[in-house]
């Protein structure tokens, strides 16, 4: 018997990890995109480079959800791109399941696999990823 992690539970703890540095109160998001078990780029919640924080000025709030903020995903998606990493293919452990706009980014990247730790608002990117193939897939947390 191996104490050696999973795959999944390997990948969602470096997700968790990423997660903190997340710079909104709100809620602390980790994204990490992964293809052949090598990880492709992370991301986490935070500002827009160059301007303030929420944990330093506050959040921005629209319909009880801040709008300062880049999603976990997004920011992955953008990091790999500003270093010519392609996605395509990849696999994605968020530490909360996708937003429609994120959900949206990552099926348009060629994301093939989504695992979260914990859902979050939005039931349809579950009956979407369905017609497009995409895995959803919870994965409980673990103790590292």
């Amino acid at each position: 018997m191996s104490d050696r992690l999973s795959w999944d539970d390997y990948f969602m703890s470096i997700a968790r990890m990423v997660s903190t540095r997340s710079t909104c109160p709100r809620k602390s998001v980790g994204a990490v995109l992964v293809r052949d078990h090598t990880i492709l780029s992370t991301g986490y919640n935070g500002s827009v480079r160059g301007l303030a924080h929420c944990s330093e000025e506050g959040c921005m709030m629209e319909d009880d959800h801040c709008v300062a903020t880049i999603h976990a995903e997004a920011n992955a998606i953008i990091q790999a791109a500003r270093n010519g990493v392609m996605v395509d293919g990849s696999e994605c452990y968020v530490t909360a399941s996708p937003c429609w706009n994120c959900f949206k980014m990552l099926a348009n990247t060629g994301v093939k696999r989504i695992v979260y730790g914990e859902f979050y608002r939005d039931e349809r990117v579950f009956e979407v990823a369905a017609k497009l193939g995409i895995r959803m897939e919870e994965v409980a947390p673990c103790d590292v």
